[in-house]
């Protein structure tokens, strides 16, 4: 039994391995960026990685294929580097933070002029409007950016108001109204 489990994993060279991994882990990667461009807008950046994850795949994939009943471990390894692919993808997207976000958020009246006032001196745009709530009058805060300021927002509006109730909402499609471009890609 030992034997049978050495042979398998090491059916195939070490250095092969690791290229299947790490090529697998950049191919998904790459795909993962890919769908998230383009159901957020970003179709032409979309397509040029489509290229590139294609180009990857084939040759990642016809490796492991004309392989594996010689060496079952290049699929496993093939897997891992999927599920790397998957979750590092996720994770740039969230650095990078593309596209417009809408937080809204509902505060107290008194705190609505401080909280739009602060959040209008750092170059944010914020729409308000009178609202009530179950007990008493309140503010709508309504505010359009970049995802890459929405932390810097919402820490903002908790700092002065602890209480606010804060929705955000990724965007698709925005026209007119005032907000801050990001200076590369769309």
């Amino acid at each position: 039994m030992q034997e049978q489990i050495i042979k398998f994993l090491t059916a195939a060279p070490p250095l092969e391995l690791v290229l299947i991994l790490l090529s697998k882990t950049i191919e998904v990667t790459i795909s993962t960026l890919r769908q998230i461009l383009i159901n957020k807008g970003y179709r032409r950046e979309g397509t040029f990685l489509s290229f590139i994850e294609i180009i990857l795949w084939t040759f990642v994939a016809s490796r492991v294929i004309m392989g594996i009943a010689q060496a079952p471990i290049k699929g496993i390894v093939y897997s891992i580097g999927f599920s790397i692919g998957v979750y590092m993808g996720s994770r740039i997207e969230g650095i990078i933070a593309m596209g417009k976000v809408m937080i809204q958020t509902i505060v107290s009246q008194v705190n609505a002029g401080p909280i739009s006032a602060s959040l209008r001196e750092r170059g944010y745009a914020v729409t308000t409007m009178e609202a009530r709530g179950r007990d008493s009058a309140k503010a709508v805060l309504m505010i359009f950016a970049n995802r890459k300021g929405k932390e810097e927002i919402i820490e903002e509006i908790r700092r002065l108001d602890g209480t606010a109730m804060i929705i955000t909402n990724d965007i698709t499609t925005l026209y007119g109204g005032t907000i801050a471009t990001r200076k590369f890609l769309k």
